[in-house]
């Protein structure tokens, strides 16, 4: 279906009006008046893009401002921005190839963070047996924060079980996390505490939560000049400097927007049925619907959710979003159709 202007709580199509429940903007900052001025204002200074290198001899200050404040934000010692969620992915691991001697990844692992010579990490929910041998080596496990078709965070105590022998690396993939989970909105990274870990990395698209196309990358402050300093890195234009400027400027309306998202998704709780079709859990924006027929009855009822093959599962995505910005009532019309599955 074809729409020509950004869904929000609605939707046009073909002129007629649906609720919107898909996407991916939790916390409804796209179409949000506030945060449209300060970008407004930003691009007005730094301009729509800037082309050239971020090692170049003139060097933007927006990139040290919005990038002090993403470190603080997600409490990591250092962050860097490019110019997709895709390609923070994408130019960690391609970096870590250099120095990795194996790559583990979870389940469902976003394609960003993948490798095709990536091994299982697990076998039957238990820990795949070549990580347990006695060969000293390094590895890196990469792991979506929320993997997909879940609703909480990816339970990393397994980890605790490798040998210590088998240095290991962490990249976790924040995109549907950061700026919705942890304190915050902080996401995951900070409370990633397992003793054998050496080193963890969050990699995360910011046009997800934060409304920016962008994305960044998170860890101590050595990899992260080594990323700097990385040939990908210095060939590449950056992320837009008026979205990293934004960056530092709206910290306060995303958690103005986080709490309107909370109390959706509390008003939400109150009335939705539990049922095995429907996986919801009350602090995250995403409903995930475990029935074929749940995508045509809910577009008869006008309501429009997200609904693709998803490329690392291999089975249809019927994803429910709630956003800080839907209606009581939009949420009502919502509840009335979900609790019908039952």
């Amino acid at each position: 279906m074809k729409v020509h202007q950004f869904p929000n709580r609605t939707i046009e199509i073909n002129q007629e009006t649906f609720l919107y429940f898909g996407g991916t903007a939790y916390l409804g900052l796209p179409t949000l008046p506030e945060f449209q001025e300060i970008i407004f204002k930003n691009i007005q200074r730094w301009g729509t893009a800037y082309g050239s290198s971020r090692n170049a001899n003139v060097q933007l200050s927006a990139y040290d401002t919005g990038e002090t404040h993403l470190a603080q934000f997600i409490q990591a010692d250092a962050a860097v921005t490019v110019s997709s969620g895709m390609l923070a992915g994408k130019l960690t691991i391609d970096f870590l190839s250099t120095s990795t001697d194996v790559f583990y990844h979870f389940p469902n692992a976003h394609p960003a963070i993948q490798r095709k010579d990536s091994i299982p990490l697990l076998a039957e929910n238990e820990l795949n047996p070549r990580i347990l041998d006695n060969k000293k080596e390094k590895i890196t496990i990469v792991t979506d924060a929320v993997p997909s078709f879940q609703t909480q965070a990816i339970d990393l105590k397994i980890l605790d079980s490798i040998p210590s022998h088998k240095e290991i690396t962490l990249v976790v993939d924040e995109s549907h996390s950061i700026g919705i989970l942890g304190k915050n909105g902080s996401g995951i990274y900070s409370s990633i505490t397992n003793p054998n870990i050496k080193r963890k990395i969050l990699v995360a698209s910011l046009g997800k939560a934060f409304g920016l196309t962008g994305g960044v990358i998170a860890s101590d402050s050595n990899f992260i000049q080594q990323i700097k300093n990385y040939d990908t890195f210095v060939a590449a234009a950056g992320m837009n400097p008026a979205y990293v400027q934004t960056l530092a400027e709206t910290g306060h309306l995303v958690q103005q927007q986080l709490q309107k998202l909370q109390d959706n998704l509390n008003y939400l709780a109150q009335d939705l049925q539990p049922s095995p079709k429907i996986n919801f859990t009350a602090n995250y924006p995403s409903i995930y619907l475990h029935w074929d027929k749940s995508y045509e009855i809910l577009l008869q009822n006008k309501i429009v959710i997200t609904h693709f093959d998803y490329p690392s599962d291999q089975k249809t995505l019927n994803r429910i979003v709630i956003s800080a910005n839907h209606q009581k009532e939009d949420l009502d019309q919502l509840v009335q159709v979900l609790n019908s599955f039952s």
